[in-house]
């Protein structure tokens, strides 16, 4: 996370010191929620993540403090956000019980562009962020074939990626508007990795127990324990709702 802090501050600072001292700087602070949906590889079904092609999860929610500053037709959006996603259901067809948890922290930083449309009653805004973005969570099994039953953390991990946003901002009053989005992230576009937690013991339970988006170098087709064949895609995409309050 200091990494996280140090690169925000540093690109907040860049931008502000190359703007004249008698531009008109606009400072915007404030917090939302929103509907956090996996999107490629991070989708599917339980049965998709027992058998190690997706990781089977299902919507969640989001959390979020965001801030702009703006001055010369600039914009630049910094945000600070925690989703946590989740799914049960089967490892096999009409066998055993698997329940995924994810959770993803991250901080992300990027230019907005923002316009007006005729006599509509709020400004629309594209964006594009960079985001360092850290994963982790938990896997439970109950029942399952070649697994000890049992809830298994997922450490967290830190991945690089990138986003693209698409916003309405609505005037609430003097110093204060609604923020209305939609945005897609690419989260772990840098940084994939497979670990094996426990290289004394292979088993099966060793590719679920760290967040594995990248080809397990071990696979061999049909080998119960080494079964991830392809790395995959962690994807997002959010729908948010943010009050913004004039600072």
């Amino acid at each position: 996370m200091r990494l996280t802090r140090f690169l925000i501050i540093i690109t907040i600072l860049g931008v502000l010191s190359a703007i004249p001292a008698t531009a008109q700087i606009t400072l915007q602070g404030g917090v939302g929620l929103g509907l956090a949906m996996p999107s490629g590889d991070y989708g599917g079904s339980t049965i998709e993540y027992y058998q190690g092609t997706k990781y089977g999860l299902s919507s969640g929610i989001n959390v979020h403090a965001k801030a702009r500053v703006g001055a010369l037709g600039m914009r630049l959006m910094g945000e600070v956000g925690y989703s946590r996603l989740s799914n049960s259901g089967e490892a096999e067809p009409g066998q055993g019980k698997v329940e995924v948890k994810h959770t993803i922290l991250s901080a992300k930083v990027g230019p907005e562009y923002s316009f007006s449309l005729p006599f509509a009653p709020f400004s629309v805004y594209l964006g594009g962020q960079v985001g360092i973005n850290v994963i982790g969570g938990e896997s439970t099994f109950q029942g399952v074939s070649k697994l000890s039953s049992g809830t298994y953390d997922i450490p967290s991990e830190t991945r690089i990626g990138l986003g693209g946003s698409v916003g309405m901002i609505f005037s609430l009053g003097p110093g204060m508007n609604l923020d209305v989005a939609a945005r897609y992230d690419a989260v772990n576009l840098l940084g994939k990795s497979w670990n094996d937690p426990n290289p004394l013991d292979d088993a099966r339970l060793d590719s679920y127990r760290s967040v594995n988006d990248d080809r397990d170098p071990l696979f061999r087709a049909g080998d119960d324990k080494h079964f991830i064949a392809n790395s995959r895609s962690i994807s997002t995409v959010h729908l948010t709702v943010t009050l913004m309050f004039g600072l």
